[in-house]
């Protein structure tokens, strides 16, 4: 909401945010999209995982911080080609009025009735470009942190433990969206133009311009605190199912 809304209002904040959110849908309205996202991260983090594993298994288990980079940035990569339709659907769920849609089947038909299917991938040239530091860095430092506690503190274990996982996740996921935030931005204003500008749909370069000479620098990273708040809960808590599901599977530990 911030990254779509607050270039109209400088005074929107988390708590502003919040309150316009309850006060015009409800509660419920906290969990608009919600649904999308949720049908949507299973696969997307399957196939990131998956992808960073088979560069592992191709390399036979020897990568340094730049073959970690890469392979990172190609897991997301893919991931995201795979379900970037559903990126859009969720953005345009979250941003939307109460009763504008009643659902993702509604949102889909009427965004392929009014925009046609090139409308499902609008934002997908930025989205690509922010992939590749952000799950490049995210995965890289993720492993780094967490070979570098195997190598320094643990003893007889090979499982760093819940709060060391976490840290490692937090910690490689804020590296990540630093690197990449401004283009996440230009994504959600690309993929959310048609609804809430109503005006000239802009690109990638344009958004850029507009948003610079509006809003200056600090408008490329308009809502990134409540994007660090999730890091711990949502990023966190993905890396320790991660690691306890490949000792749960018998995946051996590189």
């Amino acid at each position: 909401m911030m990254q779509v809304h607050g270039s109209k209002s400088e005074k929107m904040n988390i708590y502003g945010g919040f309150r316009q959110m309850v006060k015009e849908g409800g509660i419920r309205s906290l969990w608009r999209g919600n649904g999308t996202n949720v049908i949507k991260i299973a696969p997307e983090t399957a196939v990131k995982f998956w992808a960073y594993e088979q560069v592992i298994v191709i390399t036979c288990g020897i990568l340094g911080t730049f073959e970690r980079f890469v392979s990172g940035s190609m897991a997301g990569a893919t991931a995201q080609t795979l379900i970037y339709p559903m990126e859009v659907l969720k953005t345009r769920l979250a941003v939307g009025k109460t009763g504008q849609y009643s659902g993702m089947f509604d949102c889909a038909k009427k965004i392929l009735k009014h925009e046609g299917m090139g409308a499902f991938y609008k934002g997908y040239v930025p989205n690509l470009l922010g992939i590749i530091p952000y799950a490049g860095i995210d995965l890289a430092v993720y492993e780094l942190l967490k070979s570098h506690w195997l190598d320094n503190f643990a003893k007889d274990s090979v499982n760093p433990g819940v709060v060391v996982l976490l840290g490692c996740g937090a910690l490689s996921s804020t590296c990540g969206q630093l690197a990449s935030y401004p283009l996440a931005l230009v994504r959600t204003r690309m993929q959310a133009q048609a609804m809430v500008e109503g005006a000239a749909q802009l690109n990638m370069v344009g958004l850029f311009r507009r948003i610079i000479s509006k809003e200056g620098i600090p408008g490329l990273y308009r809502g990134i605190t409540p994007n660090f708040m999730k890091v711990l809960p949502a990023v966190g808590i993905s890396y320790v199912v991660y690691e306890n599901m490949r000792q749960t599977l018998g995946v051996i530990q590189k």
